[in-house]
């Protein structure tokens, strides 16, 4: 097993820590990275506005690899899940990309049959939450 996305997640993390964060903590109100996502709550503050340019510039200063960012919005899509800002509330919803193949294991497969139990219970899970 290749050992460059655990280097890649360490080096990005030890430059988030020390350049990323606390230079944005004021506008950060929420920051969670998963390997190469990332999930954050921006606020512009009039102490500490037009930094978004900033903030999106830092992270591409480390090595080849080119972070995209979106837009700060109301409804932003991170991972398999959709966020939406309505009224000072958080609405979730699940999101499955237009080129999902939905190529699940088939119940005929040589797999054991709690693989196919725990894909079947695992997705009636992610839809309840």
């Amino acid at each position: 097993m290749s050992t460059a996305c655990a280097y890649a997640t360490i080096s990005f993390g030890s430059h988030e820590h020390l350049t990323l964060l606390p230079n944005f903590q004021h506008n950060l109100l929420y920051y969670k990275r998963y390997i190469d996502d990332i999930f954050a709550i921006w606020v512009d503050l009039p102490a500490h506005e037009n930094q978004w340019s900033r903030f999106n510039d830092i992270p591409n200063d480390l090595g080849t690899l080119k972070w995209k960012t979106e837009t700060p919005s109301n409804i932003v899509t991170f991972l398999d899940l959709q966020l939406k800002l309505d009224n000072g509330k958080i609405m979730t919803s699940t999101y499955q990309t237009p080129m999902n193949l939905y190529q699940y294991i088939p119940p005929l497969s040589s797999h054991p049959p709690s693989c196919l139990k725990g894909l079947i219970i695992s997705t009636i899970l992610r839809y309840c939450e």
